[in-house]
Formats: C-alpha cells, sequence, structure tokens
C-alpha cells in the first residue's frame, strides 16, 4: 500500500536533509559507482534539478512537461561550495513539499505516467530521493539505510511502474521478459519490521507482469537480505552476488528481470 500523501511530504524533506548531511562530510568529486557518469556533486544536483522541476509541475498545475529553462533557480548558485549546494537541494526539497501540500494529493496536473496528480509526484519524488540518497552512499562508502515503511514503498512504487500495461506496451526491453512467460520471481526480506509486508510475488506472462505483495506461490528465484539490501539490488544498487543478500533458484531469471526494469538517473 502506498504511504500517506502527507508522509511523502516528510520524506522528501527528510530524505534529502540525509543527503545533505552526508555531502557536508564527503568528497564532491567522488564518483557514483553505481552511477558511473556522475560525481557526488552532479548526483546531488540531478537530485535538486527533480524537485525543482516536479515543484514548478505542481505549483503551475501544469498541463504539459515543463521545460528545464521554465524552472526558477535550476541550477545551484555558480562557484559555491558544499553549503551553498546543500542549501539550494534543501531549498527545493521544501519548496517541492509545500507545493504538494497547497495542491492536495488530487490536483491534476501533467505526469510521464498514466496517473496525472499530484500524488503521483509525491510518491515519485520520494522514491527518486530514496535511490539517489543510496547512490551517494555507495560513492561515500557509508551504509545506506531508510524507514522499513519507505523502503517497502520504493519497491512497491516501481514494480507498480515498470508492471503498467502502459510500459509494456511502450518499452520493447519489457516486452522482452515474454521470452520467460510461466515463470516467477520473489522478493524477501528477512528484517522485516512489524506491520511491514515486505515479499512480493512477481510472475511474468506472454502479455504482461503481474506482481503482488506476499503471495503464497512457489518461485523460481528468491531474491532475500535485510530490507535495504533488496531494496539496492532490486534497483541494481547492488549485485545479486553481494554477500549482503542470498539468491536461490535461477540466478539467470534475476539477472534476466533486473537487465530490463533498471532504474536510471
Amino acid at each position: 500500500m502506498p504511504l500517506k500523501f502527507h508522509e511523502y511530504q516528510k520524506s522528501i524533506t527528510s530524505e534529502t536533509a540525509e543527503l545533505c548531511e552526508l555531502l557536508e562530510s564527503a568528497d564532491l568529486r567522488a564518483q557514483v559507482p553505481s552511477c558511473p557518469d556522475w560525481s557526488l556533486e552532479q548526483l546531488a544536483v540531478h537530485v535538486g534539478q527533480a524537485h525543482r522541476w516536479a515543484d514548478r509541475i505542481v505549483r503551475t498545475r501544469a498541463t504539459e512537461e515543463v521545460a528545464d529553462e521554465e524552472v526558477p533557480a535550476f541550477t545551484p548558485p555558480e562557484g559555491g561550495g558544499v553549503r551553498e549546494l546543500t542549501e539550494w537541494l534543501a531549498e527545493g526539497a521544501a519548496l517541492l513539499s509545500r507545493a504538494l501540500e497547497e495542491a492536495g494529493e488530487d490536483a491534476r496536473v501533467w505526469s510521464w505516467f498514466t496517473d496525472q496528480t499530484a500524488g503521483f509526484w509525491a510518491r515519485r519524488m520520494t522514491h527518486e530521493t530514496v535511490v539517489h540518497r543510496a547512490d551517494a552512499c555507495l560513492a561515500a562508502e557509508v551504509p545506506f539505510t531508510t524507514a522499513p515503511s519507505v523502503a517497502a514503498d520504493t519497491i512497491d512504487e516501481w514494480l507498480t511502474l515498470v508492471c503498467s500495461r502502459a510500459t509494456w506496451e511502450e518499452d520493447e526491453e519489457v516486452r522482452e521478459l515474454a521470452q520467460w512467460a510461466g515463470a516467477s520471481l520473489r522478493l524477501a526480506a528477512t528484517d522485516a519490521a512489524e506491520g511491514v509486508d515486505a515479499e512480493w510475488l512477481i510472475e511474468l506472462g506472454s502479455d504482461g507482469v503481474q506482481w503482488q505483495r506476499g503471495g503464497r506461490k512457489e518461485a523460481d528465484v528468491v531474491l532475500s537480505g535485510p530490507l535495504d539490501e533488496v531494496l539496492r539490488v532490486f534497483y541494481r544498487r547492488l549485485p545479486p552476488a553481494s554477500e549482503l543478500v542470498e539468491v536461490r533458484g535461477d540466478v539467470e531469471l534475476l539477472e534476466a528481470w533486473l537487465a530490463r526494469v533498471s532504474f536510471g538517473g
């Protein structure tokens, strides 16, 4: 189940605050292993620009895609250091959170998905921030953790997007999964908090992909481990061969899935 709308607003600012704290003590020139074309500074700028772009969409009740040039303060101050960068980053998250609150969950706004509401952007920007904070933790070589309910919804949200009919029809790579029709994958957290159902069953078909939380059907491959690490493997921020997780069954099936539904920048 998705989080409540106000929880997304809070998560956008709290996740950004944690990212800012990391940046203040990290080498901004460090390469991001999971986004090798970016330095840590470039990753931070990307997150801030995503927030400000979404803020502009929600704030103006946009009915079509907003160009970067239309977004105020789309880049951080030139020649600034880490303080200026983190202040700009935190400001953008706060602006987005306020715009969402003012608009309300059901406000009609443009999005690139079938869900054309402010609620889409609240959820999408929460998990954009979560996953890129995981990237930043990799670059800074520090552990990554997030709230269990947020981590579980980060997996839910991406499954909702990649398993949608719209994605199946538009994404040729996702349609390649039809060659594994009848196969299934399971994700299972071994440290799920009370009240958090942290298991997922993904079933591949000839005409689409279905998923559900829980489910008791046997799967062809099972990825298990601490929830934060399962999340990182699911988003290709950690290899399936990592000692932090366990893979039982058809490893090639898991790798085929990950290769076709990966989350990029």
